[in-house]
């Protein structure tokens, strides 16, 4: 019997990565599909991510060590990834005439290197297999009998499917729309919802020449962290540095432990901008330096060892040498207090960003409540739940952008 006006097959509640593969793939399978969107666009998170760039996914094709970035998630992932990884992932863009390159880390990224152009071919491709698009029209209400979900309530309409997929994302980015909203229809649901943490974040520091540096990056330096003095870990990498503190993917896929050094005592890091040189050897090459440059001043000299642009605000941490003093007035105990400052950059740790600079956000259902060879609640008969409303840890490098494009598959195709 044809449906009613309002009534559909299948409901995707969040226009987001998760929720518009799902919409795409229930619809290319024949299903009558609405997608309804808070926002006055879709895709608005996704049109922000990896710095406009979009980290689409990461091309690890060995699909254990690939799970193993995702911790206790691991051995649930298996089937969904099986039906859907990276290497679909790859298939499915080029076949939206969106091919993606690898970069560094095994990063990939569209290779117009634009992350609207992802949100673009997305939503071609929904018009394409004629998913019903409502644009700015939140769900207000979630209306459930006897272990079903019966309708969602809009402004001015109720909506009802056979089934309902959610995928409104967690509560990083507050400012896409990424509010929350699914949590609290979740719990309402019975389902339990952790509580969420920002997991993949910018660390805040207070030291005065970090945000003069704002903008600047330090390539391949390591950084080590301490808890009341005591060395915790070391991380190498590219650090990030901002009008705040601290960013970047080594600093943001560390900022859960170093969130956990937080809650024993006080913490500080210091950064070595040059972790493949000891101190001798450092020595040596800056009296290289000076050698070749003796009637030159300091702050003339260092440009050709130091990173682009910080020569003068790293001078103004060592008190004692005068960045307009000619190289070979230099002393020695000089040279060594500039030495020991490169190799460790003083970082005072004063806490996490909030959710609002977040990558990702964990908390969401855990995932014994979900079954993930089809993402079907367990709790609710034609319920879905997928993406950013599952509990899942994970580092940034293109694992968060995976999973919405494996549990947004998996969940269309079940539908």
């Amino acid at each position: 019997m044809p449906k009613s006006q309002n009534a559909y097959d299948v409901i995707v509640v969040g226009g987001g990565a998760a929720g518009m593969m799902a919409a795409a793939t229930s619809a290319e399978r024949g299903k009558r599909v609405l997608l309804l969107e808070k926002n006055a666009e879709l895709g608005k998170k996704l049109s922000i991510s990896g710095g406009g760039r979009c980290n689409i996914t990461n091309a690890e094709d060995d699909v254990k060590v690939l799970l193993s970035k995702f911790g206790k998630a691991e051995p649930f992932l298996y089937s969904a990834f099986s039906e859907f990884g990276t290497q679909e992932t790859f298939a499915f863009f080029d076949r939206l005439e969106l091919p993606l390159v690898i970069q560094k880390n095994k990063r990939a990224f569209p290779k117009t290197e634009r992350a609207t152009d992802v949100v673009r071919v997305l939503e071609e491709y929904l018009v394409e297999k004629g998913v019903d698009i409502r644009l700015e029209l939140p769900v207000q209400r979630v209306n459930a009998h006897d272990g079903k979900i019966r309708s969602v309530q809009t402004q001015g309409f109720e909506f009802t499917a056979d089934s309902y997929i959610f995928a409104t994302g967690g509560v990083s980015h507050p400012e896409t729309g990424s509010t929350g909203d699914g949590f609290n229809w979740l719990r309402d649901l019975g389902h339990t919802v952790e509580e969420p943490t920002p997991t993949i974040v910018p660390l805040a520091a207070s030291d005065k020449w970090i945000p003069k540096l704002k903008g600047k990056t330090l390539e391949d330096a390591k950084i080590t962290f301490f808890q009341d003095g005591v060395r915790k870990f070391s991380q190498k990498g590219n650090i990030l540095l901002t009008h705040f503190g601290l960013s970047g993917p080594t600093i943001l896929n560390l900022a859960g432990r170093v969130r956990e050094l937080l809650y024993g005592g006080e913490v500080t890091a210091a950064i070595d901008l040059f972790p493949s040189l000891d101190l001798g050897i450092l020595d040596a090459k800056i009296v290289e330096l000076f050698e070749a440059n003796k009637n030159k001043l300091v702050r003339n000299t260092l440009p050709e060892m130091l990173p682009n642009g910080t020569t003068d605000v790293l001078l103004s941490l060592v008190p004692s040498l005068d960045p307009d003093t000619k190289v070979h007035s230099v002393t020695k105990e000089q040279r060594r207090a500039l030495i020991d400052l490169l190799k460790a950059l003083p970082v005072s740790i004063d806490g996490l960003m909030g959710y609002d600079r977040a990558v990702v956000a964990d908390g969401g259902v855990p995932l014994a409540e979900v079954d993930m060879r089809t993402m079907r609640s367990n709790k609710v008969e034609n319920l879905f739940i997928i993406g950013d409303l599952l509990h899942i840890s994970r580092p940034s490098g293109g694992y968060s952008l995976q999973l919405c494009w494996t549990t947004g598959f998996v969940a269309g195709v079940n539908t």
